[in-house]
């Protein structure tokens, strides 16, 4: 059984289309659920023409990351997938997961490629956006490289790694890769099935400012949460520190040197408390194969 959830704020010039996306699928989910987190717009007049092929939950805005949780544990599916309410699937995308994942009975997550339109352009994604497979904790840890959009995760993963952080205002799905990513292989379907749309200004990424104050809070739970190994450790730390750089010598630049050496000092307390040595440049990067 395959749940869906969309969440949504907002976004009724969006959501229309993209609930309809779901629906037309040529391997039919078996429920959609639309977490609308505290709408003021016209929302629940665009749900109330879905009628019964869309469960609606309404709730007070508190965010993405608690909309898809309350998506999460409202489900009833056994594989979750998850659709931001700007985006768009194109019809077969469910059916050409689901026949990968039947095909490898190993994976219990996996993404399709994506079409990537800003303002109405299509944009080709840089070289450092290419999609992973197999265990690809390395890359993961440099940027944020799987979609919500474009994912389908088997329920036991949230069992065992968390839900979605909701204490994080941006980087939530970065942080929830790293976790899963740190122990399972990522499948993935090189076919651009999602549509991925960009340039609106409610975009976390436009709204947000400093987006790596977020990650480097991601990295630092991720290496006091005691559930990676040592070299995953190293590898963590390395970016943490590279990570702490960028943004403290940002800091300075704009004159916010005790935040700056607030945040440098980070990777300096996390080595220390667990006792784990700096690294050096160089080590393992990308992936190993499924």
């Amino acid at each position: 059984m395959v749940s869906v959830v969309i969440p949504t704020y907002n976004r009724s010039a969006f959501l229309k289309e993209a609930v309809a996306s779901v629906l037309a699928q040529t391997a039919g989910a078996d429920e959609v659920i639309v977490v609308d987190d505290g709408s003021t717009d016209e929302t629940p007049s665009v749900l109330e023409e879905f009628g019964s092929a869309v469960r609606c939950l309404r709730r007070e805005n508190s965010g993405v990351s608690a909309a898809r949780n309350a998506g999460i544990e409202a489900a009833r599916g056994e594989w979750l997938a998850f659709l931001d309410s700007d985006d768009l699937w194109r019809p077969r995308k469910l059916e050409v997961q689901l026949a990968y994942l039947s095909a490898r009975p190993d994976i219990k997550i996996c993404q399709v490629e994506e079409i990537w339109v800003r303002n109405g352009k299509r944009l080709n994604p840089r070289k450092y956006h290419e999609k992973p497979s197999g265990f690809c904790f390395p890359l993961l840890l440099e940027r944020c490289l799987v979609s919500p959009s474009a994912v389908i995760i088997h329920r036991d993963l949230f069992e065992e790694v968390g839900l979605f952080d909701e204490t994080l205002p941006a980087c939530e799905d970065y942080d929830l890769w790293l976790r899963i990513g740190s122990r399972y292989a990522l499948g993935l379907v090189e076919e651009p099935l999602v549509v991925k749309r960009g340039g609106h200004p409610d975009q976390l990424s436009s709204s947000i400012p400093a987006l790596d104050q977020y990650r480097i809070r991601a990295l630092e739970k991720l290496l006091r949460s005691g559930r990676i190994g040592p070299d995953q450790q190293l590898l963590a730390l390395r970016e943490l520190d590279r990570k702490c750089a960028i943004y403290a010598d940002g800091c300075a630049r704009r004159g916010r040197h005790d935040i700056a050496e607030s945040i440098r000092a980070i990777p300096l307390t996390v080595s220390r408390d667990l006792g784990i040595p700096r690294p050096v440049e160089g080590g393992p990067k990308g992936c190993e194969p499924e």
